[in-house]
């Protein structure tokens, strides 16, 4: 561990610092996106979000993945394509309980989300999607939903 006892000393507002400005300057979290080219970027959330929703959106109408003409054969590398979206998809929720998480109880909606995850990590389960140490970050929340039946 980098940082010893508590990470509480480490995440507490300073004194004399603003409270925003902490909350601002705290908020600034960057993922790596890889683009098409194998090149790592630094991106911050709304910016990774834009890039994952558009390559999931790409993906899912591209004819020689998902194919809807009848007569035309699946890829076989598509399990891993479709490992791909899962993790993609898996970060967003990851990113939206740890972030957004007060905004889905502010407008009522933690139903529909906890729902909608728990299908999601059901389903992942069944056609194993996702690997177990992507899941990790929400593993807690997980196990409440496995040891409640709930998936």
């Amino acid at each position: 561990m980098l940082v010893k006892g508590n990470f509480k000393t480490v995440i507490e507002l300073p004194k004399y610092v603003d409270a925003n400005e902490w909350l601002a300057f705290n908020s600034n979290v960057e993922y790596t996106w890889t683009d098409s080219q194998s090149k790592k970027l630094k991106l911050p959330a709304p910016q990774y979000i834009d890039y994952m929703a558009t390559s999931i959106e790409n993906l899912l109408s591209d004819e020689s993945i998902f194919p809807t003409k009848a007569g035309r054969d699946f890829p076989r590398e598509m399990i891993v394509v479709v490992r791909r979206i899962f993790s993609q998809l898996f970060r967003l929720f990851a990113h939206i309980y740890y972030h957004h998480y007060d905004k889905v109880l502010s407008l009522h909606e933690e139903p529909h989300f906890n729902s909608l995850f728990a299908h999601f990590i059901s389903f992942s389960r069944e056609f194993d999607l996702l690997d177990k140490k992507e899941l990790q970050p929400l593993q807690p929340l997980i196990d409440i939903y496995i040891k409640n039946e709930m998936i």
